[in-house]
């Protein structure tokens, strides 16, 4: 049995005043009611909490069997009896007739209204004729689209919802018959139809479609119907011809099934889908996909049979995306966005309760105390009658549809009670006589009668009950009226007056560690969030009120997971979250005291507190609070203490009572190192630097850079989502730099701190403006190219860096700090810088005038462009800042001149600005497939610029001697020759060529 909770879900009720008994009945909308009885239908104004009162009243062709309402469209279905045959007839702009006596247009289904005709239209009721070739036996409306499925025998005829135009002020809602579903073996007792999903009923079995409007590899739809091939016909050829067989003295019962996805077509049951609808039309199903079938058995332990033993209460309940509506043109009502949808069914002692839409699922049975009679299913309770009293169950599909729709529900960051929680019963209320049921928006409409005095009716053969062609499609003929009925409007309460109490219940359960408190709890959650999701139903008022309920339902949520020690304990963080409460409201709330006096602080809220402090939450604790926060981890995790003290929330604790409870951890069991850094780190905040040194000293800096790396916001933290530098930071920049660079790249090479957040946590550190980098982060980036970082772009590296070197040379700014490596360091400990090419020292050398200040940067811009990895193309056009006036710019561009093979300018330069440095230049750089330039272009320059004369000319003079001595070892005689000038001192040449054709016989 399901647990029942003695609250008050109905509020007040009213009498429909109807003239006649009630036949059919069924809600309009958001505003009206209809009651057919006779050959009669009455619409009734619903509105607010005014008397019902009646609105219209329209005849229609015969007694009414079947009646329901599409607000899409906002038209009213009926199948309607006359002389022993049934109609199909739709009634369109009912809102127009405003006395019985009104004119009424009739008209068939999809005949054309010409333009002429139009403007009787607007202002008069119409009738829709729907032809069948057999007779209807139930009906659907869609609630999204409005189209309306009949069922008949062995099929289900779809009439899709459509406007026609009439010009462009003006268009009239029509229907077009445009699918057929045939379906063997199975007569519908009742049909349900939602976007394409299809559900109907016979008395002892189910069966669930999905119309597919996808064509699935080129196949076109059938204009005819066409059989398929079932795997279970031939099974059910043979059941058929058995049962056949029957006598009064045997009975042969099918067993129970149920066949979920792609199973259930093997039911038995054969469906195909034949088209009738014009090629243009908009939505076409090509496919048929099963997705239920369950077949029940009767009772037959006692060997009675009733007709009473079937299933009733068909339901397709759609749950939309919050607000994902979307308008279309000249329709009445918007077209919404399905989310989740749900199917109910039900048998006289238990319901059932699926989800359909992504994959089939049993989430809910209902044991219903006693013999049911109709139910109809809300996005918040389910409503069951019985003979004689009004039951309200809850249910789970708001809690399903928040999964779907939310993908953060069941993280850390959302919650919301499981699908799988039992459903209880709210309330059993007494009702007199009840017959029929009926809901729309917020009320439930009931049908009573007084039973009249029992006339036995005849029981029809077991046989009949138990086998498909036994089942009639006709409905049973209603007794005579007699007197004592009544149809009343009864409204359930407003959802928050409903929340509110089941709040004040659950109280009673609170001094107890029952699960009865956090399931009523979670029932009042669910009911607040079901209300939200059917957000255009509410009022502005209404939805700021639900949105602070949900707020504080997920407080109380919070409270009884943070008081357990289960493992669902850990719910408490993402209720709290949920509710929006700060970390000292939900400290203030918890109650720490046992029935002893004795302090126990439960893995809830330990959970809590520990990630909310990890979380960066731009909160600050209250000294006190944060004394208990150290109280409370101390004693149920001490482990955890020192991450706790680094939390920025915790900035308010006191110094001195922190150091006394890092004192007491026992450091063998974990890292000692941890430790040891929180306690400096707290020496640090007390003024003691003695004490501060002595624990930095306890261990080795590499012992140290792990205990960083193990609690990074020891030198780290984040406040409103800026990187704030600790105290103890900013002392090791002054006293132990190397210590923090090497802990900042520890940092990053275990992924705890992101490049950029590196380089704005030194830019912050050191104070300096955005534009301006500090040498430690300079000192990092060189640290990060010897460590080689898989997540650092080289390239990029090598641009910040060449950047600030090129920089500081431009504005001759040295270093704010002592750089923690040289050029000779980088040079041996990483590959990306190369050693300096020699005619670069003999370049620089010839520049007395060189400040020293900035030599390292210099140094280091040259080993880097001299590297193996660098790319040179790259930096031109950052060169510009750098002059080649000086020597310091100019052995830089001729470097990168150098690396982009242009020797000959680079031969220009050097004669032109540093005639020492040519010869070094060019043993080094001419070599093998460059060695020609010595004579094509270094030996011509050279001739060339003696004979100009001038103040460099021993300098030319010297290189030229060098470069003839090369070019006689180099060349042939006859080669030598021809490269000398024409014009050049015999005796001077005279040497070299002796030397050139001596080489043959030397060697």
């Amino acid at each position: 049995m399901v647990q029942l909770y003695n609250l008050h879900p109905f509020g007040s009720q009213q009498v429909v005043p109807c003239k006649l008994e009630p036949e059919r009945f069924c809600g309009g909308g958001r505003d009206a009611l209809f009651v057919a009885a006779g050959c009669k239908v009455e619409a009734f104004a619903v509105t607010g909490q005014e008397l019902c009162q009646p609105r219209c009243a329209f005849s229609t062709l015969g007694r009414v069997l079947c009646l329901a309402y599409s607000e899409a469209g906002d038209y009213l279905a009926a199948i309607e009896e006359k002389n022993k045959a049934t109609f199909l007839r739709a009634y369109v702009n009912w809102r127009s007739k405003r006395t019985e006596n009104c004119r009424v247009c009739i008209r068939m289904v999809g005949h054309n209204v010409e333009a002429p005709f139009s403007d009787t239209y607007k202002d008069q009721m119409s009738i829709i004729e729907m032809p069948l070739s057999e007779a209807p036996l139930c009906i659907s409306c869609c609630p999204v689209k409005g189209d309306l499925l009949v069922g008949c025998t062995n099929k289900l005829v779809l009439f899709s919802l459509k406007y026609q135009i009439i010009n462009e002020e003006f268009s009239i809602l029509d229907f077009e018959r445009s699918l057929i579903i045939h379906i063997d073996n199975i007569i519908p007792v009742e049909i349900s139809f939602c976007v394409g999903f299809v559900a109907l009923m016979s008395d002892l079995e189910v069966l669930i479609l999905k119309l597919e409007s996808d064509p699935k590899n080129g196949e076109s739809v059938n204009h005819q119907p066409h059989k398929t091939d079932n795997p279970m016909k031939q099974t059910e050829d043979v059941s058929h011809e058995t049962l056949q067989l029957e006598s009064d003295d045997f009975v042969i019962c099918q067993k129970p099934m149920e066949l979920l996805g792609e199973k259930s077509s093997q039911s038995g049951v054969s469906v195909t889908l034949e088209s009738t609808g014009l090629a243009d039309e908009k939505t076409k199903y090509y496919h048929v996909q099963h997705l239920l079938y369950k077949r029940f058995a009767p009772d037959i332990s006692l060997c009675v049979f009733s007709d009473d033993v079937k299933l009733h209460s068909l339901q397709l309940l759609p749950i939309y995306q919050t607000g994902s509506l979307t308008s279309g043109r000249k329709k009445l009502s918007q077209e919404k966005e399905l989310l989740s949808l749900f199917c109910f069914f039900s048998l006289p002692h238990v319901g059932y309760l699926y989800m359909v839409v992504k994959s089939v699922e049993l989430m809910s049975v209902y044991q219903y105390p006693e013999k049911s009679q109709q139910a109809v299913l809300t996005p918040q309770f389910l409503h069951v009658i019985a003979s004689n009293n009004l039951q309200c169950f809850t249910v789970r599909c708001s809690a399903a549809a928040a999964r779907e729709e939310d993908p953060y529900v069941d993280t850390t960051l959302k919650a919301c009670p499981p699908v799988s929680m039992d459903v209880c019963a709210l309330r059993i209320q007494l009702f007199i006589g009840l017959k029929s049921i009926c809901h729309f928006k917020n009320h439930l409409i009931l049908l009573t009668k007084a039973d009249p005095e029992a006339i036995p009716e005849r029981r029809e053969s077991p046989k009949r009950l138990l086998s498909r062609k036994g089942t009639s499609g006709k409905l049973k003929t209603p007794p005579v009226a007699e007197a004592g009925w009544n149809l009343y409007i009864v409204d359930t309460i407003s959802p928050v007056q409903l929340y509110k109490e089941m709040v004040d219940y659950s109280n009673t359960y609170k001094t107890a560690k029952t699960q009865s408190c956090i399931h009523l709890l979670s029932e009042a959650h669910l009911l607040v969030r079901a209300a939200l999701m059917d957000a255009n139903q509410l009022e502005p008022g209404e939805k700021a009120e639900l949105l602070e309920a949900f707020k504080e339902s997920c407080g109380h949520l919070g409270d009884c997971y943070s008081r357990l020690d289960t493992q669902h304990s850990h719910l408490a963080l993402p209720y709290y979250k949920m509710s929006g409460l700060s970390m000292a409201e939900v400290l203030t709330r918890a109650d720490w005291v046992l029935e002893d006096g004795s302090q126990k602080y439960e893995r809830g809220l330990i959970f809590y507190i520990n990630h909310s402090l990890y979380e960066n939450l731009d909160e600050e604790l209250s000294e006190e609070l944060a004394a208990k926060v150290v109280q409370m981890f101390h004693v149920a995790e001490p482990k955890q203490l020192p991450h706790i003290l680094c939390s920025p929330s915790m900035k308010n604790i006191n110094p001195l009572t922190a150091m006394s409870y890092l004192s007491k951890l026992d450091t063998s069991g974990f890292s000692s190192i941890l430790v040891t850094l929180t306690k400096a780190a707290m020496a640090l905040k007390m003024g003691d630097l003695d004490m501060h040194r002595n624990e930095m000293k306890s261990h080795p800096e590499m012992k140290l850079v792990c205990g960083f790396i193990l609690e990074p916001r020891l030198l780290i933290q984040q406040r409103k989502g800026q990187i704030v530098p600790t105290e103890l930071a900013a002392h090791l920049k002054d006293t132990q730099p190397g210590l923090l660079v090497a802990s900042v790249l520890g940092l990053q090479k275990n992924n705890k701190i992101g490049i950029e957040e590196a380089d704005s946590f030194f830019k912050v550190l050191c104070g300096k403006d955005e534009d301006i980098i500090p040498q430690l982060l300079v000192d990092l980036w060189e640290a990060q190219l010897i460590a080689g970082l898989p997540d650092v772009v080289l390239q990029e590296l090598f641009f910040k860096l060449t950047s600030q070197y090129i920089w500081r040379l431009s504005k001759r700014q040295p270093p704010d700090t002592i750089p923690l490596r040289t050029s000779e360091d980088l040079i041996n400990a990483c590959s990306h810088y190369g050693l300096i090419c020699p005619w670069v020292n003999v370049l620089i050398s010839s520049d007395s005038l060189a400040d020293k200040s900035y030599t390292e940067d210099l140094s280091k811009l040259q080993s880097l462009i001299c590297g193996p990895s660098f790319d040179i193309a790259s930096i031109i056009p950052f060169l510009e800042p750098l002059s080649e006036d000086n020597i310091a710019g100019l052995s830089v561009h001729v470097l990168c001149q150098t690396r982009l093979k242009e020797y000959e300018q680079c031969i220009d330069t050097l004669l032109e600005r540093c005639p020492e440095a040519i010869i070094p230049y060019a043993n080094h750089e001419l070599k093998e497939e460059n060695r020609t330039l010595w004579w094509k272009k270094l030996l011509p320059e050279l001739c060339h610029r003696i004979k100009c004369g001038g103040e460099k000319g021993q300098l030319y003079l010297s290189s030229l001697k060098e470069t003839l001595s090369v070019v006689a070892v180099e060349l042939e005689l006859r080669d030598f020759l021809n490269v000398l000038p024409e014009d050049g001192t015999a005796a001077f040449f005279l040497p070299y060529l002796l030397y050139c054709s001596r080489k043959k016989s030397l060697t």
